[in-house]
C-alpha cells in the first residue's frame, strides 16, 4: 500500500472515530495482507545498541500496539524494532471517551488515552507464543489507581525480562495523575535503583527510560545524573508534550492530553540534544517526536540519536511510511559515501543543544 492507495486509506480511516480506525488498523495486520514491501537492511542502516542487532534504526514507538497484538507484522512494514505497551500489570480501561483527537492542519494528534490495556498477562502469553525473530521492545507503566506505582514497573522487568528484547520505563505520560512526579530527582533515584535491581536477579534486558519533553534545563541535570549513576542502559526522548505552541486553529486544539506529531519535533530535539551532551557519547538514545520523513529522521540522529521511533506520522502518511525512511536513510548512506548512517551523529549536536526550551 504506497502513494495513492495510502492516501485512499486515510480517507477512508479518517472519516471514521480514531479508536475505530485504529482497531481496524490493528486487525487488517492481523490479517496477514501485505500492505507495502519491507524495507531493505543494508550494512549501511545495521546498528548494534545495548547489545541489541538493529537491521535498521527506525523503530515504531509504543502506544500503537499496546497488548502486543501484532508486533511481527509491524516488523513486516519496514521497522528496525517495534515496541508495544504501555502495558500495566493490571488491565484497565483508560480515560473516558472521545479521547484522541486528529488535528490534520498541524500533523498532529492529542489522546488522553490513560494507559489503556489488557494487562501483563495478556500479552506476556502473545509474546511468548512468537515464532519470529526481530526487536521487540516493552514498554511499561503503572496502574492509574496504583498503591506502589515502583512495584508496578518493578513487576513489568521481572515479567517480560525474559520475552523483551528491551524495557522501556514510561514514567513521562501526562495522562496518569502524578505520574511524571517519577521524573523529580528523589523519586527517579529511587524507582530507577529498583528497577535495575529487579532485572539484575533475572535475564539481563537493557533497560531504557522514556522522559518526557516539558522539562526544565534543572531537571534534565538531574535526570542525566540519575542515569549514569544507576548505569542505566539508554533514553528515550520524548513522550509526549502538553505544550500547545504554534497550533493552528483547531476545534480540538484546546483538548487536554499529549500532543504528539509534527509540533513536538523542534521541542523534543532540542531535549534529545540536550541529553546527549549531559550523558556522554556512549549510553544509547531513542530519538522521537514528530518524525514523518527521511529527513526528520536523520535530524535527530545528527542531533544525538542512536535510533529513532515514530507513531503519528504514519497515521498520516500511511503504512508505507516505514519502508519509505529506512529507503531514503540508506540512499542518503550511499549518496554521502558513509559505512554506516551512524557516522553523521552528533553531527548538530551544538546546533539543537544550544537552542533554548
Amino acid at each position: 500500500m504506497s502513494g495513492a492507495f495510502d492516501r485512499l486509506g486515510r480517507h477512508f480511516l479518517f472519516a471514521l472515530d480514531p479508536e475505530t480506525a485504529h482497531g481496524l488498523s490493528i486487525a487488517a495486520l492481523k490479517s496477514g495482507v501485505p500492505f507495502c514491501s519491507a524495507a531493505r537492511s543494508t550494512e549501511r542502516l545495521g546498528t548494534r545498541i545495548a547489545g541489541i542487532d538493529f537491521p535498521n534504526p527506525l523503530g515504531l514507538a509504543a502506544g500503537y500496539d499496546k497488548n502486543a497484538e501484532v508486533p511481527d507484522a509491524l516488523l513486516r512494514l519496514g521497522f528496525g524494532f517495534v515496541e508495544i505497551g504501555t502495558v500495566t500489570p493490571l488491565p484497565q480501561a483508560g480515560n473516558p471517551r472521545p479521547r484522541i483527537f486528529r488535528l490534520p492542519r498541524d500533523g498532529a494528534v492529542i489522546n488522553r488515552l490513560g494507559f489503556n490495556n489488557e494487562g501483563h498477562e495478556k500479552a506476556l502469553a502473545r509474546l511468548r507464543r512468537r515464532r519470529g525473530g526481530g526487536v521487540v521492545g516493552v514498554n511499561i507503566g503503572a496502574n492509574k489507581d496504583s498503591a506502589d506505582r515502583i512495584v508496578d514497573y518493578e513487576l513489568g522487568v521481572r515479567r517480560f525480562a525474559g520475552v523483551a528484547s528491551y524495557l522501556a520505563v514510561n514514567i513521562s505520560s501526562p495522562n496518569t495523575p502524578g505520574l511524571r512526579n517519577l521524573q523529580g530527582r528523589g523519586m527517579l533515584a529511587e524507582l530507577l535503583s529498583r528497577v535495575m535491581a529487579a532485572r539484575d536477579v533475572g535475564a539481563k534486558v537493557p533497560i531504557f527510560l522514556k522522559i518526557a519533553p516539558d522539562l526544565e534545563e534543572a531537571e534534565l541535570d538531574d535526570i542525566a545524573a540519575e542515569l549514569l549513576d544507576k548505569n542505566m542502559d539508554g533514553l528515550i526522548v520524548s513522550n509526549s508534550t502538553t505544550s500547545r505552541h504554534g497550533l493552528h486553529d483547531d476545534p480540538h486544539a484546546a483538548e487536554s492530553g499529549g500532543l504528539s506529531g509534527r509540533p513536538l519535533f523542534r521541542r523534543s530535539t532540542v531535549v534529545l540534544a540536550k541529553m546527549r551532551r549531559r550523558v556522554g557519547p556512549a549510553m544509547p538514545i531513542v530519538g522521537l517526536g514528530g518524525v514523518d520523513s527521511t529527513e526528520t529522521a536523520l535530524e535527530k540522529i545528527r542531533a544525538g540519536a542512536d535510533l529513532v521511533q515514530l507513531y503519528t506520522g504514519m497515521i498520516y502518511a500511511g503504512p508505507s511510511l516505514p519502508g519509505r525512511i529506512a529507503g531514503g536513510m540508506d540512499r542518503f548512506a550511499e549518496s554521502e559515501g558513509l559505512k554506516n548512517v551512524r557516522e553523521i551523529r552528533d553531527s548538530r549536536l551544538a546546533y539543537w543543544a544550544d537552542q533554548s526550551l
